[in-house]
């Protein structure tokens, strides 16, 4: 075959009746694996060696196009223009009663029974993906929820456009692995695109429940076992297509609050495939700044099988619209250079039934098939598993010659070299399968030319001042960030709350801190964060510093170092923040958080030394001090209601948990393992993905006595699972388990030393994944526990029902907690609640048990996303 050099171009319009350009029609090279797609214009242009071929034009909803050219090669351009028809669907001379039930009902029933078979069609099989994604802004408002500015580089038009071309390899069940050929940002000659292939697989319509990356929710296929319950059907019409029968359907949601999709879904008759998808989400799919979302697909069949059918387009387009802005965008994927197709069955396992006729009845005359023997026609799948297992091997096998997928790690679904975003423009108008059009074409021209000028200092410099400009807002609200881009510097200052607080041992509290980060073009970066911390009633100031460098351009590895002095909760980790504890100690006279003062120093490593494995090593030294309350002054005096002394309140230590003055030494490793972790291999780093197992974690803390005057000895011993599980329609589920306890022998511990369990006694909670009713510091235990906390997320399962509550898009959440230690027994919280309440905030009700008896209720009150 003649080099790419001499190829030729066809390039050319398609469009419809109305002579309007067809926005991603499909255009296909007959009897091969070469296809590409029109732009949003319906503009498209295919490079093909010298010769002659036949083009076939299709879109959904109109009738294909075969028109037959003739490529000269040299760089040659040939102009062939089409205007598609919209495809005559015919009813037949159907008279329809109004007890008869719609032909649709029959036809989706067969695709339903095949839709495993189907599913599972093929093997293995390799194949080449275009993928180009566009976001733009239609207008923003004038301030952020009338509160924050909008920055300068913030304006209407495209602010995102990305391409990338991949060679993929997909074996069954769902394994996909992909290395990224080129990747082009618009105004980012540096920048790497996150195309990715694999992210198509979850808007596979053979699936009983679509779960796309953009919603929470599930959406049930048309084609679902259970779609029944869900959509009504009405069949538009059927028409000849390529020797095939294909029946337009009519997909219509049986309630405005389920799950399910609307428009059209085309179904080939006798081998009941999916042909095409032309599909609707709208507002009432309650998916966050969607108004509107579009999704189509075309399926045609294999190079030299026509028993195997692969997708060869698809389109995702959306108008979105948010705190005040509005915009759209798309991702378009072609498939095309389809190689190696391995079909699960050799042949179809049983013989082609007969079409289904749209007047099929169940009075149908003699000799003519009825609705009630068409429903029961079903494919044979006995040993269709064993089957898939058989082919995927075989594809493996063959695969390892040559193949170069087979030298990708375990778990690695993505490889992107180093060069994939040096290609020229010149490289992409050889390669580009869908032309761009005339608004992509400026956005690349105007950043590209201007990239340059935009990475300078001084363009750079002018952007920071009107980053940097100073708003009160920020720093109450968040904090505020001092830019130097160019120098990829930034100094960032802690929020109001954080930066003033009171407690009784402290009196006003002012923590001054910030942070200052060093970037690079890599992964590396470092931080330092330098702490002064002064108690105004205490009359003691409290200095540190942390920092963190990340050493690996790529990988994780991270070394960090804190020392100095510090005042420190009993319970590190606990939910009870500064803000909080400050409002509840200076309006109702609680004052719940418990500190020492802590001296020393730490040393702490992360790394990833294999996929799915994280190790965390710690060493540090302290010498920790008892404190007093130092202050009962307060804001509002309640009556009755005195402060408590600065010592927690514990079930092992009637006696107190005094302390006085205590040196510690420790050492500690923590290791959290996931099975089967997916990720991505890029040359600034790697990115996980996740996996279908859930993660594990052992780890130890160990104190040393004897060492540099340490008086402690202990050692810590934890084991523990996490997840989160996906149910379907009825929400994801997350939980967490832990058993642990002190081993061996024990000396000089302090309470500081213990093992919490960060529970909450106000209102607001730090954090829904923890106890909520469970007193802060009361059950701590240096002996042995199990601690399991689990919460389902329902997604709106119930809600959707109530018509007003579905207007406000909120969600329904159960949650249950769990403690077991040899002092408190039995404890158990359960909560139910409302999260997604203006779209962040979250409000449960917990009740809770200590060994079958009621001990307490309550509201509480946090941040739910």
């Amino acid at each position: 075959m003649p080099g790419r050099s001499h190829a030729g171009i066809i390039r050319g319009t398609v469009s419809g009746a109305d002579k309007a350009g067809l926005a991603f029609a499909n255009v296909a090279v007959r009897g091969s694996a070469t296809s590409t797609g029109s732009n949003e214009q319906g503009e498209y242009q295919l490079r093909l060696p010298a010769g002659a071929y036949e083009l076939v034009f299709q879109y959904v909803g109109y009738r294909p196009q075969i028109q037959a050219v003739r490529v000269l090669g040299g760089d040659s351009v040939l102009t062939v223009n089409v205007a598609l028809q919209p495809e005559a669907y015919n009813l037949g001379e159907v008279v329809v009663k109004s007890t008869d039930r719609d032909p649709a009902y029959a036809i989706i029933q067969q695709a339903q029974q095949w839709r495993a078979y189907h599913r599972r069609e093929v093997a293995a099989y390799r194949a080449r993906i275009y993928i180009k994604a566009l976001g733009r802004i239609n207008e923003t408002p004038g301030k952020v929820l009338g509160l924050f500015k909008l920055g300068p580089d913030i304006k209407p038009g495209i602010f995102y456009l990305s391409e990338s071309l991949s060679d993929i390899s997909f074996t069954q069940p769902n394994t996909i692995k992909e290395r990224m050929l080129s990747s082009r940002i618009s105004g980012d000659s540096r920048g790497i695109s996150f195309n990715r292939a694999s992210a198509g697989r979850n808007l596979g319509f053979y699936e009983n429940l679509i779960k796309p990356a953009f919603s929470e929710r599930g959406f049930v296929s048309p084609i679902a076992a259970n779609a029944m319950l869900f959509y009504k059907y009405e069949l538009v019409g059927s028409t000849p297509r390529g020797g095939e029968v294909v029946h337009k359907i009519r997909v219509i949601p049986r309630r405005r609050t389920d799950p399910v999709f609307s428009g059209f879904i085309y179904i080939v008759d006798a081998s009941w495939r999916i042909h095409s998808v032309d599909l609707n989400l709208d507002k009432d799919a309650q998916i966050d700044y969607v108004d509107d979302l579009h999704i189509a697909q075309q399926y045609a069949p294999a190079p030299g099988n026509p028993n195997v059918w692969l997708i060869q387009s698809q389109q995702v387009r959306a108008n979105l619209s948010g705190l005040g802005f509005k915009g759209s965008g798309y991702i378009t994927a072609v498939l095309s250079n389809y190689a190696n197709v391995v079909p699960t069955y050799p042949a179809p396992p049983t013989a082609k039934a007969p079409p289904v006729v749209p007047e099929a009845r169940d009075d149908a005359p003699a000799g003519q098939e009825t609705a009630a023997q068409i429903r029961k026609r079903k494919p044979d799948l006995r040993g269709l598993n064993a089957q898939v297992r058989k082919q995927v091997k075989r594809a493996q096998r063959d695969s390892v010659k040559a193949d170069p997928f087979a030298q990708m790690p375990r778990g690695q679904v993505q490889l992107v070299e180093k060069g994939v975003n040096e290609r020229d423009s010149s490289y992409w108008d050889a390669v580009r399968p869908v032309p761009l059009t005339a608004e992509e074409l400026k956005d690349y021209r105007v950043k590209d030319s201007s990239e340059v000028i935009r990475r300078s200092r001084p363009y750079q410099d002018s952007m920071d001042r009107k980053r940097n400009k100073f708003e009160p807002i920020n720093l109450l609200l968040g904090g505020y960030t001092y830019l130097n881009t160019f120098r990829k510097r930034s100094v960032t200052v802690l929020p109001v709350a954080q930066i003033f607080q009171y407690n009784t041992v402290e009196g006003a509290v002012l923590n001054a801190q910030a942070t200052f980060s060093q970037r690079t073009e890599t992964r590396q970066f470092f931080t330092l964060t330098p702490t002064l911390r002064y108690g105004f009633s205490s009359e003691e100031l409290n200095p540190s510093l942390a920092a963190t460098w990340q050493l690996h351009p790529a990988k994780l590895q991270q070394i960090s170092v804190a020392a100095g002095r510090t005042i420190e909760n009993f319970d590190r980790n606990s939910q009870l923040t500064p803000a909080i504890n400050t409002i509840y100690t200076l309006y109702a006279n609680r004052n719940y958080a418990k500190l020492y003062r802590r001296d020393g120093a730490e040393v702490t490593y992360l790394t990833e030394p294999v996929n799915g494995l994280n190790l965390r090593a710690a060493a540090g030294y302290f010498d920790r001090r008892e404190l007093a309350n130092t202050t009962v002054e307060l804001m509002r005096d309640v009556p009755g209601r005195a402060f408590t002394a600065n010592q927690p309140v514990s079930e092992e230590l009637p006696g107190g948990t005094g302390f006085g003055r205590s040196q510690v030494l420790t050492v500690g490793l923590s290791l959290d393992y996931r099975p089967g972790q997916r990720y991505i291999s890029r040359p600034d780093g790697k990115f996980n993905l996740g996996s279908k197992w859930p993660t594990f974690n052992v780890q130890g803390r160990l104190a040393v006595p004897d060492v540099l005057g340490a008086d402690v000895r202990y050692l810590l011993l934890q084991a523990g699972v996490r997840d989160n599980l996906p149910l379907g329609l009825l929400g994801t589920s997350n939980f967490r388990v832990n058993v642990g306890g002190f081993v061996g022998r024990q000396q000089g511990m302090t309470f500081a030393d213990y093992r919490h369990f960060s529970g909450n006694q106000t209102i607001l909670t730090g954090s829904f994944s923890n106890f909520q009713l469970l007193d802060y510091y009361r059950f701590s235990t240096n002996n042995t526990y199990l601690e399991a906390h689990y919460d389902h997320h329902f997604n709106g399962f119930f809600l959707n029902n109530i018509p007003l509550l579905r207007k406000l898009k909120w969600q329904e959440v159960a949650s249950l907690n769990y403690l077991r230690t040899a002092r408190v027994g039995h404890y158990v919280e359960l909560g139910v609640g409302i999260e997604h309440i203006l779209k962040v905030v979250r409000v449960d009700f917990y009740g809770a048990l200590q060994s079958g008896e009621r001990v307490g209720t309550g509201l509480r009150l946090g941040f739910g996303f």
